[in-house]
């Protein structure tokens, strides 16, 4: 599945609010606190985290940059490119249907645009996100899955990290994905900024 989705990761997220804004860079990485393609990623906790049924998730929660998001379920363009919220609804979150619902095992990617032409949208302040900053997940079934940010990645949209985003995990992880680095004259972002959680215990 992975390689399947290599155009489909490099394409994300349209944008294009004003002419030459600033570039769009993560505040902090990862424990490292190493920023850009050339890093590798930490390695995912192995403590064990129970697997929930499948349950669509209905809205995303991240209390330190002010998210409280509708979440609709998303899939494939015809050209094999992973859908996205249309940009007339920017305050919306999408997820990828065809991966692993929050709570399950595998990576549940939720991609929101960062800006469109209108302003802000749901993930404008994703890139300020730091390693333990909480996000929840309400679940259709009315349950919450909780997750704790690990680090963050920005990647080159030619260099898309496919494996990273999409390749099974052992266990339940979130990914979450928007635009940065600079504004092209196609009106896209050179960039994606990916956030790597992984899942907080029942309770937490």
């Amino acid at each position: 599945m992975a390689a399947g989705l290599l155009i489909a990761g490099g394409a994300t997220l349209v944008a294009g609010r004003s002419p030459d804004p600033a570039p769009v860079r993560i505040a902090a990485a990862g424990p490292a606190g190493q920023v850009g393609t050339g890093a590798p990623p930490s390695t995912a906790p192995t403590g064990t985290v129970a697997q929930l049924p499948l349950s669509p998730p209905v809205r995303l929660l991240i209390p330190r940059i002010g998210v409280d998001a509708p979440v609709q379920g998303v899939g494939l363009n015809p050209d094999g490119t992973v859908e996205v919220p249309p940009l007339e609804r920017p305050e919306e979150v999408g997820w990828y249907r065809e991966g692993p619902a929050p709570g399950q095992v595998g990576p549940a990617v939720l991609l929101g645009h960062y800006d469109t032409r209108k302003g802000p949208a749901v993930f404008n302040r994703l890139p300020g996100l730091r390693p333990g900053d909480r996000i929840d997940i309400r679940r259709e079934d009315g349950g919450t899955v909780s997750y704790q940010v690990r680090e963050l990645r920005q990647f080159a949209k030619n260099a898309f990290p496919t494996e990273l985003v999409y390749g099974d995990t052992a266990g339940p992880q979130l990914r979450l994905i928007t635009c940065g680095g600079t504004l092209a004259g196609n009106g896209h972002y050179t960039d994606n900024i990916i956030v790597l959680a992984d899942p907080l215990p029942p309770g937490r």
